[in-house]
């Protein structure tokens, strides 16, 4: 499709979960709670009017279904705050922190004071009947392969509760995630195609990784899009947990509002696995916005600014190992992609070549579990570190680095003295006997019984090499 043509606007915002205790108490945030839950109530929710003296539409919508909600919760991670029994207590500010980070590394300008609000939303997913959000930075902006996509806004808000059970009137939810705080990222309509939109995602995700204090795995980040073509309004997408299916969701939705022809009402809509979405309710407007009335102001000094040291970014963390370790682009990326402590091992261990530890940490597991049919993904950075000391200290060879992973991993003693490096003279003696006591036999026949005693204890390569001299 032409998106130019068809005058296509596009838009994400990004709420992600902040690795620390809940926004308003000191509940932890442990997102799913092992515990059986030991709370249980219920309630019915009411919209209030917005600082407009009106009732949001989209909570008007929400109320026409006179549902009931059930809520369950453990005691050890809710307490009367997320009950709404008692009032908020004072701003997580380890969590605004970081919050604060995120906006310097988007380039944005903080703001000097935190004003929160509430956030109309009766759905049942918050207990109050509103979310909590606030403000924290303006005017940011993130390079792409397409130009410069601006953030207008970027927010601290706390997350929901889970919902666990629709049926038609009543709704359960689960409150052991409600009041995470959550960062939520903003970019204005310049997104230029879906590809465009799933590239910015990517970036912005890379972004918040880097500050190592935000919460990983399924569900704890969650992309919005916001789309619209020309004669139609803006249409939001909401519950993408995967950025590979956001090209195909959007490209969808344009087609959707294509063949509709006619111009609609603007709305949220719930993405489908499919790539199709359903509808879910109006587009929420400013009537749904007033003063939180429980919190104070918070002011943001330069004091509290200049004490935020900026992380380096996982894509600069890449580069750098690639040059300066003399890494693949792909090695690079894979090592900062799955968190592999390769850096931590090259500092602790100077004696080892960079390269070589690389390969012990990345495809010596793989070998493991093709060879043996072992779980080398229980391998402990503990384990790596007993190696990698032994290799060091010269207690071991390289070539015994398998061997003693598999014997680590069976949780088997490890017999260092199997281990020792051969002097090549003696590895010469040893062959020679071999030679003599197998006359005839090719070099790959001897190489198998010369394995048998020197593995470990010397390359494969250099004994062959051996071999071959003392046999021409």
């Amino acid at each position: 499709m032409d998106y130019q043509a068809l005058g296509f606007k596009c838009g994400l915002e990004i709420h992600q979960q902040i690795e620390s205790h809940k926004l308003f108490c000191a509940c932890p945030s442990v997102v799913n709670d092992e515990h059986q839950p030991d709370i249980f109530f219920e309630r019915k929710i009411r919209a209030a009017a917005g600082e407009t003296g009106m009732i949001d539409r989209a909570a008007a919508y929400e109320m026409k279904k006179d549902r009931i909600f059930k809520y369950e919760a453990c005691s050890t991670s809710s307490c009367l705050v997320e009950l709404d029994d008692e009032p908020p207590h004072q701003v997580n500010m380890h969590a605004l922190l970081i919050g604060l980070e995120v906006a310097l590394l988007l380039n944005a300008r903080i703001l000097d004071q935190v004003h929160f609000m509430r956030k109309t939303v009766v759905d049942g997913s918050n207990v109050s009947g509103f979310q909590r959000t606030a403000l924290i930075a303006i005017d940011g902006y993130i390079d792409t392969s397409k130009g410069r996509v601006a953030i207008p806004t970027i927010c601290l808000e706390e997350e929901a509760a889970k919902k666990l059970e629709e049926q038609e009137h009543i709704v359960r939810y689960r409150l052991d995630r409600l009041g995470v705080p959550l960062v939520e990222i903003a970019t204005d309509a310049s997104l230029q195609d879906p590809e465009h939109a799933k590239e910015v995602a990517s970036l912005l995700g890379m972004v918040l990784r880097s500050t190592g204090k935000v919460k990983r795995g399924i569900g704890t980040i969650r992309q919005d899009v916001n789309i619209s073509v020309h004669g139609h309004p803006r249409v939001e997408v909401k519950g993408f947990q995967e950025l590979r299916s956001m090209p195909k969701v959007i490209e969808h939705e344009v087609k959707r509002q294509v063949a509709e022809g006619k111009r609609g009402e603007p709305h949220v809509r719930r993405a489908n696995p499919d790539g199709t979405s359903t509808y879910l309710r109006p587009m929420p407007g400013a009537a749904r916005m007033y003063p939180e009335t429980d919190i104070p102001v918070l002011r943001i000094t330069k004091e509290i600014i200049s004490s935020i040291k900026l992380p380096e970014l996982l894509d600069e963390r890449a580069l750098r190992f690639e040059q300066q370790y003399k890494l693949s682009a792909d090695m690079a990326k894979l090592i900062v992609r799955e968190e592999i402590p390769f850096e931590q091992y090259v500092q602790a261990y100077p004696a080892l070549e960079p390269g070589f530890i690389v390969h012990t940490l990345v495809n010596t597991p793989k070998e493991i579990h093709a060879r043996y049919g072992l779980d080398a993904g229980q391998l402990a950075e503990a384990d790596f570190d007993k190696v990698f000391a032994w290799l060091q200290s010269q207690e071991i060879t390289k070539e015994a680095v398998m061997d003693v992973l598999v014997a680590l991993l069976k949780k088997e003693k490890v017999d260092l003295s199997k281990y020792l490096p051969v002097d090549e003279r003696e590895v010469e003696k040893i062959l020679k006997k071999i030679i003599h006591e197998n006359k005839g036999a090719p070099v790959n026949a001897l190489m198998g019984e010369a394995m048998k005693q020197l593995r470990g204890k010397v390359e494969g390569k250099r004994i062959m090499e051996l071999l071959k001299q003392l046999t021409s």
